[in-house]
């Protein structure tokens, strides 16, 4: 008798929770239900176009570059742009030796947990917050701890409750500013507190800042500007700010003056080299989109201000919707008050919402279970009429179930 091949637990208990809506969206379009997906961040597949000069670059990098191999930490005149547009950005001074590139920032989280973590280690993660990092803390046997945002004040960070959750197991403290699920930007004062906790309990500090050019309202404060005492990584890359989400370059840099992550470094190093390199002609088109003109931001910008303006008026206009105004990033966080509804979870309403309506969202369970019940997660990408499409028949949806 043939005996089954068994998975790994550590794979079968991944569950994205991004990804994982596609399947009951499978199935609707099988039913004949015309799809609107507002679940994925990806500005491409709406009316967000890649600038052409970034294509040109490709084509021509294909033709000229010896597409070989190339540095496993990435190749250098990509990462001596990476040094000027952080200098030009933030007054950062970091050297090309800082900067790691990566296949997408999700390999950089995939790497970093990797060597961050033993079994029984404590990451500190946003609570609602992108579910990649608790997938990868788990992958890695690591316990995932987050810390609340507090809805009513526009996702403030709570800080005392951050303070509260260290134990002698932290291993790292995550922040992801423009912040993804919620659209929170966080000011200066929220960012120079996360740095004060990280110096005090001597926690390296790591800042997803993939959003960072995409605020709508106030400032973006980057952790490259805390003082040198404060042990980090920051992350980015071009998926979002760069419209390049399908070419998967991504970028991380270290600020340790005192060196207190050299074996970090050393650790994920081995990692990049036994995967070789990055790709190498799209990092010719990662550089170029760096060097290049940057007004397609400005422009990005104002639509993504104006859908995000349109969504928070319409979902507050429908019962038993609330949400808060998102001021960066691409997405906004409802609230779903569930009492005198036939639904059980917030899981249930996106994936009924999905079947009946063909509207997709992703549930906020899927992005914390303490923090992101009764929350669904809508992305600002799509036109203005596409957004009032999908909001009428979820509104039109809540009526009928309620």
């Amino acid at each position: 008798m043939k005996k089954q091949i068994r998975a790994s637990r550590r794979s079968l208990g991944m569950n994205y929770a991004i990804r994982e809506v596609t399947v009951p969206a499978a199935e609707a379009a099988k039913a004949g239900k015309k799809l609107l997906g507002l679940n994925i961040g990806d500005p491409n597949k709406w009316d967000f176009e890649t600038p052409e000069y970034f294509k040109q670059t490709l084509r021509e990098a294909v033709d000229h570059v010896d597409n070989g191999y190339g540095d496993s930490q990435g190749q250098p005149d990509l990462r001596e742009a990476i040094v000027r547009r952080e200098l030009e950005k933030n007054g950062v001074s970091i050297s090309s030796d800082d900067v790691y590139v990566t296949a997408g920032v999700s390999e950089c989280i995939n790497i970093m947990m990797g060597t961050f973590i033993e079994p029984g280690d404590e990451v500190l993660v946003p609570g609602p917050g992108y579910p990649s990092y608790a997938q990868y803390i788990n992958f890695y046997e690591g316990r995932v701890v987050p810390y609340r945002q507090i809805e009513e004040e526009d996702w403030r960070p709570d800080t005392d409750m951050l303070r509260r959750r260290i134990t002698d197991s932290t291993k790292a403290l995550i922040i992801c500013n423009p912040n993804n699920p919620t659209g929170a930007v966080y000011d200066a004062k929220a960012i120079k507190e996360f740095g004060d906790i990280a110096a005090e309990y001597g926690i390296p500090l790591i800042s997803d800042e993939i959003y960072d050019k995409i605020v709508f309202d106030g400032k973006f404060f980057s952790a490259s500007r805390l003082p040198s005492d404060v042990p980090r990584i920051i992350l980015n890359g071009f998926s979002k700010v760069n419209l390049m989400p399908g070419w998967r370059v991504g970028y991380c840099y270290f600020m340790d003056e005192d060196g207190l992550m050299d074996e970090i470094r050393a650790g994920m190093m081995k990692q990049f080299r036994a995967r070789i390199c990055p790709n190498v002609p799209c990092q010719a088109a990662a550089r170029a989109s760096l060097e290049g003109p940057q007004d397609y931001i400005v422009e990005m910008n104002r639509k993504l201000r104006e859908r995000a303006d349109f969504t928070y008026k319409r979902i507050n206009e429908i019962p038993a919707l609330s949400t808060r105004r998102a001021k960066g990033a691409l997405y906004m966080f409802p609230k779903i008050d569930l009492k005198g509804t036939s639904w059980k979870s917030d899981k249930d309403f996106v994936f009924d919402l999905i079947k009946e309506e063909g509207v997709v969202y992703v549930h906020g369970s899927g992005f914390c279970q303490e923090f992101g019940q009764d929350h669904f997660r809508t992305v600002l990408l799509a036109p203005v009429d596409v957004l009032g499409e999908a909001f009428d028949k979820t509104e039109r949806f809540i009526k009928r179930h309620s």
